[in-house]
């Protein structure tokens, strides 16, 4: 049995102003990103942790610096972990956008999760990505604990089909910066420990 943290970065400027990052923006963290990531870290203190892996974007390896920095750990960095791509949506702001970005939205939770945005991804060609990444991490590990340092998007795309409510019902899982989400794998299969952990983040509000 192996304890896995999938978690999803620190807050960036654009998180903080509504701005859609996806895949193609590859933005720091702000201040508070950074004290979300010392939070972060102190809340996996009471875990022995061995291999720390972020996607390709910026935002995921200074969220997960601090724990390898502290455990002597390189973080393994691993682009088809990356946030899925929002396409023409990204580097707009939610509330100019709106309507567009509920029509995608109701696409998917209608259960069309091979819609994609106009030069953007679909739910169904991230999870693949995504999925066959962490399985080929867990499948090179023996009995390891791991940190996945991921995305918002990403984080409820594969927890929903992990866990079996299925893409259509991503939306049902919850996230946000910093939040940690506990999972075991157990012969092959995840299973949840705790979801969108925030305990840790309490005093940074």
């Amino acid at each position: 049995m192996r304890q896995l943290f999938f978690i999803r970065h620190g807050e960036t400027d654009n998180n903080k102003a509504g701005i859609i990052q996806g895949r193609s923006i590859d933005a720091s963290i702000n201040e508070i990103g950074k004290r979300q990531a010392e939070a972060i870290k102190n809340a996996l203190r009471p875990y022995e942790i061995h291999r720390v892996v972020a996607s390709g974007l910026r935002r995921t390896h200074e969220t997960v610096e601090p724990i390898a920095s502290e455990r002597g750990l390189v973080v393994e960095k691993y682009s088809e972990l990356d946030e899925i791509n929002f396409g023409i949506l990204e580097g707009q702001s939610f509330k100019q956008i709106r309507g567009d970005v509920l029509e995608v939205h109701e696409q998917w939770m209608s259960g069309n999760v091979t819609y994609a945005p106009n030069n953007g991804e679909s739910p169904k060609e991230a999870f693949d990505r995504a999925n066959a990444k962490v399985t080929e991490v867990l499948k090179t590990s023996e009995n390891e604990n791991i940190v996945f340092m991921i995305h918002g998007r990403l984080t409820r795309i594969l927890l929903s089909e992990w866990l079996g409510f299925g893409l259509k019902n991503m939306h049902k899982i919850e996230h946000q910066n910093g939040a940690i989400n506990h999972l075991k794998w157990i012969d092959g299969s995840f299973e949840a420990v705790q979801l969108n952990m925030t305990d840790h983040l309490s005093e940074l509000v």
